[in-house]
């Protein structure tokens, strides 16, 4: 077995000649996105449905600590070719800012680093930290109108599907829009009950898990899109529950106690489900790949 190196065990040292100029770019860094930050940061704590969003900076991080062998022993090769990517991380920051828009803000911060990157340690360097970059992606809200695009139509496909599923139960229904009428009151489904929430969650989740528990790029992407339909089936079986306890039970309770807890609930049958795609996907490709006999 050849002896590790020194410089990927103990990463490399930075030359005296860059350590003040490295310095002064993190400064200007952190005073430039302070308040970017700050509003990112807040919007995690504020919207349940980025509250996912303070495990990806540790995640990207887990990411870099477990390349970090293979980044130490990364030759550095400084070029002017990423200061275009800088000047265009810059524009975005300039066009968020005049322009209120807090996703290209935030999104600049990531172009300005990989151009950062590109420009001080070269194209291998951004080469080998670029996943660990693009899974802060996934800490950034959507774009108010993607998210109000996405938002409707998840309404409406929620209401059809339980609308369709309580006659099987015996529960007549009338559907008007998102809006579900049952015998025994009326129940909307509002854009907090659309499943974006869970989606985006369940998302982030799967990318995690296919990560650390898949080594196939294939079935890693294969677990993350299944994630999706996963995610609106079960908001879907979770208004139908609703509908049932409100029919059968007592109206206050379900939309109170069950509404709530229904939530958590379908979320683990949603992680339940990822983790059967899981099993299932590597059996199938561990039989696939034995040679049957003749």
């Amino acid at each position: 077995m050849n002896p590790v190196p020194a410089t990927a065990r103990f990463g490399r040292s930075i030359p005296a000649s860059l350590a003040v100029p490295l310095a002064l770019l993190v400064v200007f860094v952190v005073l430039l996105y302070a308040g970017v930050a700050a509003k990112l940061v807040y919007d995690w704590y504020d919207l349940p449905d980025f509250s996912h969003g303070f495990i990806v900076p540790l995640f990207s991080a887990f990411l870099i600590w477990e390349r970090r062998r293979n980044i130490a022993s990364t030759p550095l090769q400084p070029t002017w070719s990423g200061i275009p990517v800088v000047l265009l991380g810059l524009l975005f920051l300039l066009t968020g800012r005049f322009g209120a828009d807090l996703f290209l803000s935030r999104l600049s911060f990531l172009i300005l680093l990989c151009g950062t990157i590109w420009t001080i340690a070269g194209r291998p360097m951004l080469r080998a930290l670029l996943f660990p970059i693009g899974v802060l992606l996934l800490a950034i809200p959507l774009p108010a109108v993607v998210f109000n695009q996405l938002t409707f139509p998840l309404q409406m496909l929620a209401s059809r599907v339980a609308s369709a599923m309580l006659p099987w139960a015996g529960v007549p229904v009338l559907r008007e829009g998102n809006v579900i009428n049952l015998p025994a009151m009326q129940l909307e489904v509002a854009e907090a009950c659309s499943g974006i929430r869970s989606m985006m969650s369940l998302f982030t989740v799967a990318v995690f898990f296919g990560y650390l528990f898949e080594k196939d790029n294939f079935r890693r992407i294969l677990l993350a899109l299944s994630s999706l339909p996963i995610a609106v089936a079960a908001n879907a079986l979770r208004i139908f529950g609703t509908g049932l306890c409100v029919q059968y039970w007592d109206p206050d309770k379900a939309m109170g106690f069950f509404h709530e807890f229904s939530g958590w609930l379908m979320f683990l049958v949603s992680l339940s489900c990822l983790y059967f795609i899981h099993i299932a996907t590597r059996r199938i490709g561990r039989h696939g790949g034995t040679a049957q006999p003749a």
